[in-house]
């Protein structure tokens, strides 16, 4: 009996054939589905993403107009984790406690024309610049000289609270105890060197607008250069005067 059904590998290649472009039709929609949410998912989450950028260039725009001069300057502004909300026309300010120096600080945004909505962002402000170290080791009581000295660059704010940022600050003092070389100094590591001694018999110079009168006296308590000493005028007057050489003060009127 003949069959008139096509032969089994015909049928075979005429499925494969009619199979084939609906495959690929359906992995073509798939890919075209997913860019589309790829795309959606990217222009949603953009605005959000340049909201925080330009209030952020806002605060270093509004820092640094504030901090003239300082052109080794590095601020870092800690933006939240979360999305913030859109903050058109941000207007930077400083809130009333807040004050410009170095570390991390309190900035405040005001966002809209009419300021409605304000957030506040933390700030790190660094500052980097020179400031004086010691060549070498130095024992109690040496006086510091120039010559000790030399400069070295680094992050200003790292620094211990009362360094020494001005050599001429420490040029002429002594050395209260032995102090380390190539580390930051700091102010209470050194004293002026005693130009006063208690006890001792100084000059004392009154001085004012067309008059100078100079004067004997003992002083009740040594200093050093720029120090104030009381002296004693016989066995009653009192006064303080400022140090300004050996056995040398000086009362300005």
């Amino acid at each position: 009996m003949h069959d008139s059904s096509p032969p089994r590998m015909l049928k075979h290649l005429f499925q494969g054939q009619w199979l084939a472009p609906s495959l690929a039709a359906l992995q073509a929609l798939s890919i075209r589905w997913s860019l589309a949410l790829v795309l959606i998912t990217t222009l949603l989450a953009a605005p959000p993403l340049q909201a925080e950028e330009a209030v952020a260039a806002a605060v270093q725009d509004f820092l640094q107009q504030q901090m003239t001069g300082d052109d080794d300057l590095v601020i870092k502004v800690h933006l939240p984790a979360a999305s913030l909300p859109d903050c058109p026309s941000p207007q930077p300010f400083l809130p009333h406690r807040s004050r410009l120096g170095q570390g991390r600080i309190s900035v405040g945004v005001r966002c809209g024309e009419q300021g409605q909505q304000v957030r506040y962002l933390q700030v790190d402000i660094e500052r980097y610049g020179q400031y004086p170290v010691l060549r070498q080791e130095i024992a109690p009581g040496t006086q510091v000289t120039a010559a000790m000295l030399r400069q070295r660059q680094g992050n200003l704010s790292d620094l211990p609270r009362g360094a020494v940022l001005e050599a001429e600050r420490i040029i002429g003092q002594v050395a209260r105890r032995a102090v380390a070389a190539e580390v930051p100094l700091q102010l209470r590591q050194f004293e002026s060197k005693p130009l006063v001694e208690r006890g001792q018999l100084v000059s004392v110079e009154a001085r004012g607008t067309n008059f100078r009168v100079s004067r004997e006296g003992k002083a009740l308590n040594a200093g050093g250069l720029g120090d104030l000493v009381r002296v004693q005028f016989g066995n009653r007057d009192l006064i303080q005067a400022r140090v300004i050489g050996k056995a040398k003060l000086v009362v300005d009127f």
